[in-house]
This record gives C-alpha cells, sequence and structure tokens, in this order.
C-alpha cells in the first residue's frame, strides 16, 4: 500500500475518537500511537502551576443530545462529537427554545457544516450544529443533556525520544486535541508518527524528540517540566493541516535564520511544487511557546494551507475526504528530506587545499562527457573542494551555489572516499 493510502487509511481509524485537551479520547488516540511506535504516556496532574497557567481539570463526555417534544435527538452527539463545545459543563433539563438558543453555534453562510467550538478555560456549555438544523428548531422546548464530567484528573501527553550520537535534538511537536477534524489534527498526528517509525529504523546523528500533545497547555507544560533540558533542541517542527491539497507552507521560526529555517527554505526552492515561506508571527500553534522570548528555540511550523485560511477550516467540513493520501505522502517526505538534510550538514576540511586536485585519476570526472547531470556534480565538486575550508558546511555551500543540497552530499561523499575531505572534529558528535 502507498505510504500516503496507509498514513490515510490508519487516520481514518482515530477519526472518530473524540479528543480534547484532556481526558479519555487523548488517552485512546495515545494508545494506538504507541502500536506504532515506541510511546511513553506521561499524566500531569490538575491544578499543576505552569508557569503562568494551572493544568485544567480533566473533561470527559460519555453523550450529548437535544431532544424535541416526540423524544427525538435532532441534534445527536453520536452522530457526531463536534456537536458539543469541547469542554462544555454537564447540563440535564427543559429548556424554551429561545433560552437554548443562546447555547446554539452554527454558520449561515455554509449551512450544511457543523463548527467546531471549544470553551476551555470559561465555564459554559453549548451545542454546535448546521445553520439548516438550526433552523428547523420550531418546537417551543426541548431536552437537553451534556452527559459530561469535570474532574480533578490529569493532563495526558505522548513522548517517543530516540536517541542519537549526540545529545542535541531534533524537536517533532503536533497536536492531539482535536476531535473528528482530518487536516486539523489528524494529518500531524499521521505524518509525526510515520515519521517517527522511519527514523526509528536509521542511525541518527541528532536524538529526536517526538511530542504528541494537547495544543498550548500541552506545550506549555511540557516546557515547564523541562526548563534546562529544552536547551538540548537545536531544531525543530511543529506539523500541522500537512492533509490538505495546498501548497506546502513553512513558518520561520522566531530566529528567522535558524538552520531549520535554512533548510526548509533551500528544501522548498529545490522541491518543484508550489510553496510559500512566512516570517514568524506569535499567533498560531506551539511554535509560539517553543519560541517565546524566554526559549526562542529554532522550531518552525509546517503546514500547508494555513490554518484559518481555508473555509472548511474547525468544521465538519474537515472530514477524511478533505484530508488527501498525495498531500500527507508528500508532507511526510518533505519531514524526512529536512532529517536527511541536518543528519548530514556536516562541515568539512579539504586536505589537499593548494590548488585543485586531480580528480579524473582519481575516477571523480567521467571519462566521456555528456552524461546527465554530471555538469552539475562536477561543479559539485568544485564548491565543496574550494569552500571546504572549515568554515562552511554542507547547507552553506547548497545555498552559495545554489545547488540542491543532495548534490552537494554526494559530491562530499564521493571527495571523502578518496581521503580529499575530512570531516570537523566538532561535527562529528
Amino acid at each position: 500500500m502507498p505510504v500516503g493510502s496507509e498514513m490515510h487509511r490508519w487516520a481514518t481509524e482515530l477519526f472518530p475518537i473524540c479528543r480534547s485537551i484532556t481526558g479519555n479520547g487523548v488517552r485512546e488516540t495515545l494508545k494506538q500511537i504507541g502500536k506504532r511506535i515506541s510511546l511513553t504516556v506521561h499524566e500531569v496532574p490538575s491544578g499543576t502551576q505552569v508557569f503562568d497557567w494551572k493544568v485544567p481539570l480533566e473533561w470527559n463526555i460519555r453523550d450529548a443530545y437535544i431532544k424535541n417534544a416526540r423524544g427525538e435527538r435532532v441534534v445527536d452527539f453520536q452522530k457526531s462529537n463536534l456537536h458539543v463545545v469541547s469542554y462544555s459543563q454537564p447540563v440535564k433539563q427543559r429548556m424554551a427554545l429561545a433560552e437554548l438558543k443562546e447555547h446554539l453555534h452554527s454558520l449561515p453562510d455554509r449551512p450544511d457544516w457543523i463548527p467546531y467550538r471549544t470553551s476551555y478555560y470559561k465555564e459554559s456549555w453549548g451545542f454546535c450544529l448546521s445553520h439548516n438544523q438550526l433552523l428547523s428548531l420550531t418546537d417551543p422546548e426541548y431536552d437537553v443533556c451534556i452527559d459530561a464530567s469535570m474532574t480533578e484528573g490529569n493532563l495526558t501527553y505522548g513522548e517517543c525520544f530516540l536517541p542519537g550520537e549526540s545529545q542535541d535534538e531534533v524537536l517533532i511537536s503536533t497536536h492531539v486535541c482535536h476531535p473528528s477534524l482530518g487536516n486539523d489534527n489528524l494529518s500531524g498526528i499521521a505524518v509525526a508518527t510515520f515519521l517517527a517509525e522511519w527514523l526509528q529504523m536509521r542511525p541518527r546523528r541528532y536524538s529526536y524528540r517526538f511530542l504528541f500533545i494537547p495544543g498550548t497547555i500541552g506545550s506549555i507544560t511540557w516546557l515547564s517540566r523541562h526548563q534546562h533540558e529544552a536547551s538540548r533542541i537545536k531544531h525543530g517542527l511543529v506539523l500541522t493541516g500537512v492533509g490538505d491539497a495546498g501548497p506546502i507552507t513553512y513558518k520561520k521560526s522566531r530566529q528567522g535564520d535558524a538552520e531549520i529555517d535554512r533548510v526548509m527554505a533551500h528544501l522548498l526552492k529545490h522541491g518543484g511544487a508550489p510553496y510559500s515561506v512566512c516570517d514568524f508571527i506569535p499567533y498560531g500553534y506551539d511554535e509560539r511557546q517553543y519560541c517565546s522570548p524566554g526559549f526562542n528555540l529554532a522550531v518552525g511550523c509546517l503546514s500547508r494551507t494555513p490554518h484559518s485560511q481555508y473555509p472548511e477550516y474547525h468544521t465538519s467540513a474537515d472530514n477524511l475526504d478533505f484530508m488527501k493520501p498525495q498531500a500527507l505522502a508528500e508532507s511526510l517526505w518533505y519531514c524526512q528530506s529536512t532529517v536527511d538534510i541536518l543528519e548530514q550538514n556536516l562541515t568539512y576540511l579539504n586536505q589537499n587545499p593548494h590548488c585543485e586536485p586531480q580528480l579524473g585519476k582519481r575516477g571523480l570526472y567521467r571519462a566521456v562527457g555528456g552524461q546527465a547531470g554530471e555538469k552539475s556534480m562536477e561543479m559539485a565538486l568544485l564548491w565543496v573542494l574550494n569552500l571546504s575550508d572549515g568554515r562552511y558546511s554542507m547547507l552553506d555551500i547548497a545555498e552559495r551555489s545554489q545547488l540542491p543540497f543532495e548534490v552537494i552530499a554526494r559530491a562530499a561523499s564521493a571527495l571523502s572516499s578518496q581521503a580529499l575531505l575530512v570531516p570537523q572534529p566538532s561535527q562529528e558528535s
């Protein structure tokens, strides 16, 4: 099965789970992730102080509905978990339609779609429904039930740590707090999980830390518990909205010119597909926590169409059909290619720096010209030899030569095989 189709099939299994920032839906999602990769699940008690925030009460929901006078469920949580505002207080009463409407949310401009709404840090309750459903409510009274609990419990998150030769880390972070939404956020969960699966089977220069966390409060909690270890994170990506058909979008880290920013810009430039690179702003997903001034980590955000810039965002139209297997596969490829560049971005020292070494006698020039790609490889060999004075990394050389990193890396490998290059000792850790 093609990897994109496999990712989509697995996301389909996770789609019905009712996730929120805490609760059993998160635990069940992490359980399924843990069947594919080595995952440690952490529980942080409600009320725990995490910087300026506190871990909230744990929310779980069993059922919810609005019934008409005939006892029919006109809004039914069992049919869509988007029907209930996440973190709604429990309620069970009969109320007049006028009063009920104060707790109802719809989209008049998209009358068949159900919106997704939350009330994490404010005590309230509500239902989301299509506008057509709202217009069909004509009875004077309705029975309303939200069978939910708000108790002292835990915030739950998952962590997959893959040690490498170095203690320096690459962070991959995605949120696990949305219910039945495909692109936001099952696409990020799928790409991160399959990336970890791929990395588990490879030798690693860096160590890799994958976080599956509830949005905002999850990254704040992790950072609060790992203030000192966070300094080991040298590169990072937040993955979100990586399954729609739009072009790849990369949002830079707060630093703006970090290695991860340069890697992504280089990849996208040479990827041959439409893309967008945008500057950091302190709004969006968990990159804004990792990039807060007290940490200022080199963490960017990889997505496709940016959040809120497609009409399906935070609605029932962000379904399994909206999330495309081909887009998932392409997003995974960009993540894997990013890892390849980070792993190979060494700095070398030319062992024959006085004029060009004779490459022909070492078999590094073909005897007959005209081979496809030969000219770019020839130029790559010359660029690598010229700039390998211990100051320029492979990425520096790729950017300056305007050649793809993979061509520069092949040239460096060929030159190393002939003992013309050696890596700088400081880059071998």
